[in-house]
């Protein structure tokens, strides 16, 4: 009786939502401390590492489910597949945060960025900023394509130093 391959797409799933969850978290206590108006490095830095963590337990998972073998496609695969559910997920608490929690965002973050902004243009004129300003605000939209194709490559990179991490093959007969 030959036993049942594990499916990629349900530890990226499981994982995926896990991150998700944690994400949101990150983000409430970013709002909470009212930190969530500007991505810091180091934001940014414990993002990655929680979505590195999320790939090698997902991956890992998946190999001992596996029978202790995975291979460098099932690691990227599982990788990315955490790495775009975490993102929806993510995205679509940033759009409520935007829209319904705090519906002047737009408006709080441009005021924070103002002074960093004149401070890099001294030349910068009240009009220019202006059209800055409402430049951004038509093309906010963009942030959530970008957002899930640069998280996927990230999850990309990530799996593929989880594939090469835990990857074994199984032997041929």
């Amino acid at each position: 009786m030959e036993q049942q391959q594990p499916k990629t797409g349900k530890f990226a799933l499981n994982y995926g939502l896990l991150l998700g969850v944690v994400f949101v978290v990150f983000g409430v206590m970013l709002y909470t401390q009212k930190m969530h108006y500007e991505m810091n490095t180091a934001v940014m830095v414990v993002s990655v590492l929680l979505m590195a963590a999320a790939a090698f337990l997902g991956a890992n998972a998946f190999k001992k489910a596996n029978g202790g073998y995975l291979t460098l496609g099932e690691a990227l695969k599982i990788s990315v597949g955490v790495a775009v559910v975490a993102t929806i997920i993510s995205l679509l608490y940033q759009y409520v945060l935007t829209h319904f929690i705090e519906p002047d965002f737009m408006d709080k973050a441009m005021e924070l960025a103002k002074p960093k902004a004149l401070e890099r243009n001294p030349n910068m004129t009240e009009e220019q900023w202006q059209q800055g300003v409402e430049m951004q605000k038509k093309l906010a939209w963009i942030q959530y394509p970008v957002g899930l194709i640069l998280n996927s490559i990230i999850g990309l990179v990530v799996g593929l130093v989880v594939g090469l991490i835990l990857k074994k093959s199984k032997p041929e007969y």
